[in-house]
């Protein structure tokens, strides 16, 4: 079969920011493997796609929507109360202002996309399933079928944590099944041909009807290029925590957990990120040997240090996709995670440790008596490091993940109803 002439729609792509917008070029970028790929991304990302290689108009096209863009960018920045706080508020201000990117880029490519110069058109970004898609409608009556996804989102917060729940400014959060009503979903969804669902819970959102073409495929991946060292710690019993230092995240929880073991010199912790909690943390953790504050720290790096560890040492109560904890296992460093939402849907059983999702007090003694069972036998660590490593080089690198939605293609062209793929 030829390989299908795909335009990828990627308005957040860039091969030098973090989240989204790595999570969109990394997928867009791993599919030009398997299909034939024109990738739309906002023109912020143009300068960054040319330094990656990328030929523009032929590679790509940087698509200028800063009109509505920036204003709505600065709008959402101050809506927000704070750096990296406020997301809810941030995909509700994209919602308004996304639509003027769709339709320059049907100004663009609509011609092209009716004259059937594409065999496939994919919505890769926005990952949110509350931003809908007028492009899907006008594929449809082209007759070129619409993919739409991975989307993911909208975890609820875990009862018993509305302080940090009021600390992220999360104000929209209370409503955010609203989104489900607006006009444009219900049109998005039934005139897509195939729904890619990067979580459990954001698949179990789609409605009954259209189910039987969603298909469940974790949002992360993992470029090898960028994790691909053998983790090989030695000694004391080690763990770290990477990511931003605020309060839904818990390494306050981890601290609290890890202070017994620290005192007796049978652990020690690596604290990999930055943020508001960092005064209290290092107040926290005062007086307490074996403990290191690394603040931000650069990809690479981050790498250095984690694979010195034998654990993640991981106690969030509200990860999407959970991504650092695919790059623990790829590094063979096996995660200690809460059993909820995006970690505890990638750690299955043999590939690392999950403590049941409840009060801060049951994750905060769960977690202390995970640690210190590790810290007395540390034996079952290896074979879960090694089958955790397998797991990420068969499911988890991009090019698997470009492999199995070349597998959606294949179903959506053929014209049959798309199967489930054995993923999980």
């Amino acid at each position: 079969m030829a390989r299908p002439r795909v335009l990828a729609i990627a308005e957040a792509a860039n091969p030098e920011w973090v989240s989204v917008p790595l999570v969109g070029w990394s997928l867009a970028s791993a599919l030009r493997d398997v299909a034939d790929v024109h990738i739309v991304t906002q023109i912020r990302n143009r300068d960054a796609f040319l330094r990656a290689g990328l030929i523009e108009g032929k590679d790509f096209t940087a698509i200028d929507s800063e009109a509505l863009a920036r204003p709505a960018w600065k709008l959402a920045e101050k809506l927000r109360m704070g750096e990296g706080k406020g997301w809810t508020m941030v995909q509700a201000i994209s919602a308004l202002s996304y639509p003027h990117f769709e339709r320059l880029v049907w100004k663009h490519f609509g011609e092209a996309i009716t004259a059937g110069a594409y065999d496939i058109v994919h919505r890769i970004t926005p990952l949110s399933p509350t931003i809908s898609s007028s492009v899907a409608a006008k594929c449809a009556k082209s007759g070129v079928p619409f993919v739409l996804g991975p989307l993911n989102g909208g975890v609820p917060w875990p009862k018993g944590f509305e302080a940090e729940r009021r600390a992220e400014k999360e104000w929209l959060s209370y409503v955010r099944s609203a989104y489900k009503l607006l006009p444009g979903r219900g049109a998005t969804l039934r005139h897509a041909s195939a729904i890619l669902a990067g979580s459990a819970h954001t698949a179990s959102e789609i409605p009954a009807q259209h189910q039987g073409k969603t298909l469940y495929i974790p949002e992360n991946g993992i470029d090898p290029a960028r994790f691909n060292r053998l983790a090989a710690p030695e000694g004391t019993l080690r763990g770290a925590f990477v990511g931003r230092l605020v309060p839904y995240k818990g390494p306050d929880m981890l601290i609290e957990a890890a202070a017994p073991l620290l005192r007796e010199g049978r652990l020690k912790l690596d604290i990999i990120g930055d943020g508001p909690m960092r005064a209290a943390l290092e107040e926290q953790a005062k007086g307490l040997p074996g403990i290191t504050f690394h603040g931000w720290q650069a990809h690479e790096d981050v790498q250095t240090i984690l694979a010195q560890c034998h654990l993640l040492t991981f106690p969030s109560i509200r990860e999407f996709g959970g991504g650092v904890v695919l790059e623990a296992m790829a590094l063979g460093v096996v995660p200690l995670i809460v059993d909820y939402a995006g970690p505890g849907e990638l750690v299955r059983e043999g590939l690392g440790i999950k403590v049941p999702c409840g009060s801060r007090e049951k994750i905060t003694r769960h977690f202390a008596q995970a640690l210190h069972t590790l810290a007395e036998d540390p034996s079952a660590l290896p074979a879960m490091a090694q089958a955790a490593r397998a797991r990420v080089e068969s499911h988890f690198l991009w090019a698997r993940k470009a492999e199995q939605v070349a597998q959606v293609y294949d179903w959506v062209l053929s014209g049959t109803p798309a199967p489930k793929p054995a993923f999980f």
